[in-house]
């Protein structure tokens, strides 16, 4: 299985109709997606897995025209796109493998898999709950 990468995500979100553009977004948060304007942000200091993780999160959110955060699906909406984010970043043999090389150590199957640790966390989630099936 080949990976993601920036530029086919990039491409993904042209084909949907999105502009992508970095910004000096304030605090800690890495991307930003509007529906109405049908924009993604991306802040301007997140490093190449950062951005990729990012990105491909907020085009889930596109995908499905999420609202925001702050909305009464808020919640779910944040929890779909943080669990489908994990499923399409990672494939289970990759997983495998890092976690077998790795012996479980998160920072560096986080590193061998180009994701952030809070994917690979989400996708450790997704399978601890047995939600695995239910890949999209």
């Amino acid at each position: 299985m080949s990976r993601i990468t920036i530029d086919v995500l990039e491409q993904q979100a042209e084909a949907m109709g999105l502009k992508v553009l970095e910004s000096d977004i304030p605090g800690t948060t890495c991307g930003l997606y509007c529906d109405q304007l049908r924009t993604i942000w991306l802040a301007d200091w997140l490093n190449d897995r950062q951005r990729l993780c990012t990105l491909c999160h907020e085009l889930v959110h596109a995908k499905y025209r999420d609202l925001g955060c702050g909305t009464r699906f808020g919640v779910k909406c944040e929890r779909r796109a943080r669990r489908e984010t994990a499923l399409m970043l990672i494939s289970p043999s990759e997983f495998a493998m890092a976690e077998r090389t790795w012996d479980g150590d998160t920072w560096h199957m986080a590193a061998e898999l180009d994701v952030t640790m809070q994917v690979l966390t989400d996708y450790r989630q997704i399978l601890k709950d047995g939600l695995f099936a239910k890949r999209p």
